[in-house]
């Protein structure tokens, strides 16, 4: 009895990457007839404001492999978008990667083939090196040194862009309900049999990266308050040594008051432990209300996106199905 061939699925989230699609395309293609099994490309454009929707319309029709076309309702971020293709994707073995080309497409190869060997069931990309000028280098390298220390020190020095997996693992994911949390953060939580490759970063040649400074502290922040509790034991420590401190203070207006070195009570010690306290108080005030933040947003169990569009093309010569 002949043996059914897998399928492959290749999530792709699309957002101002119009430049970069037509050679995506042809990667994808060749990427198609190496592998031992069909490949189902899914395109999630995350209401990218270019033509990319209007290109993969026209274009996606004529590849030689079956793919999927998504289009959410509006921006929900590119992690929202993965999870989407991720749920509607029909593959054995999935895997995912950035629309812009900096990833090697060599390096999906390799994750599928992993992946149909039964050698992990999550495999993921960590940058060796990087082609980037330092000074998009620096931050990504900063960033992912923060989320190491502070969060998650499994995760690989140069991160996690790129991923793959197992169907299972694939079905657990999509299960997490969290609307405030971090991907990646996630990826790790689960568990399950995991293998790293490593790979060169390649150098963007369309567009600009969306993933500006302020995303990057956003998702930092995200991740923070979604798996770890550091922010609540730093404010006990600085509790705790607020306590000894103000203890020491008293003490010390006491032991002054009582030897006639101060004729007026200490109204500088006294404003210096107001501003202490007070500032402590905010602190804490901001951290607890962090948390009780993303329990209210999870609370809404609003759908993570939102599909507007979907279509389903089989490619011209469906990989041989």
């Amino acid at each position: 009895m002949e043996t059914a061939r897998p399928v492959f699925s290749l999530v792709i989230p699309v957002y101002r990457n119009l430049g970069s699609l037509p050679e995506l395309l042809r990667q994808v293609g060749a990427l198609a007839e190496r592998l031992p099994g069909a490949l189902e490309l899914v395109m999630v454009v995350d209401a990218s404001p270019d033509g990319s929707y209007g290109y993969l319309l026209e274009h996606l029709p004529r590849q030689a492999f079956d793919s999927q076309l998504l289009l959410l309702a509006r921006n929900f971020g590119s992690f929202a978008a993965i999870r989407e293709g991720l749920r509607e994707a029909r593959g054995d073995y999935l895997a995912v990667m950035a629309a812009d080309l900096q990833e090697p497409i060599e390096l999906m190869e390799r994750f599928f083939t992993a992946l149909a060997a039964d050698e992990a069931d999550v495999v993921v990309g960590s940058r060796e090196g990087r082609d980037d000028p330092w000074l998009q280098r620096l931050p990504a390298q900063l960033f992912w040194s923060a989320y190491r220390r502070l969060i998650n020190p499994e995760i690989p020095p140069g991160g996690v862009d790129v991923f793959g997996c197992s169907r299972g693992f694939a079905s657990h994911l999509v299960a997490l309900p969290e609307a405030r949390s971090s991907l990646v953060g996630q990826l790790f939580w689960l568990g399950h049999r995991r293998k790293v490759f490593g790979y060169t970063r390649l150098a963007r040649e369309h567009g600009a990266s969306a993933w500006s400074f302020r995303r990057k502290l956003a998702y930092l922040s995200d991740s923070l308050f979604a798996f770890s509790d550091l922010p609540i034991r730093v404010l006990l420590v600085l509790g705790a040594l607020g306590l000894v401190l103000a203890l020491v203070l008293g003490l010390m207006v006491v032991v002054a008051k009582l030897t006639g070195r101060v004729p007026v009570p200490g109204y500088a010690a006294l404003m210096v432990a107001m501003t202490f306290f007070a500032g402590l108080n905010a602190l804490g005030l901001g951290l607890i209300g962090s948390y009780a933040w993303r329990a209210y947003e999870n609370s809404k169990q609003r759908p993570l996106a939102l599909v507007l569009k979907r279509h389903d093309f089989g490619g011209e010569d469906a990989n041989g199905r």
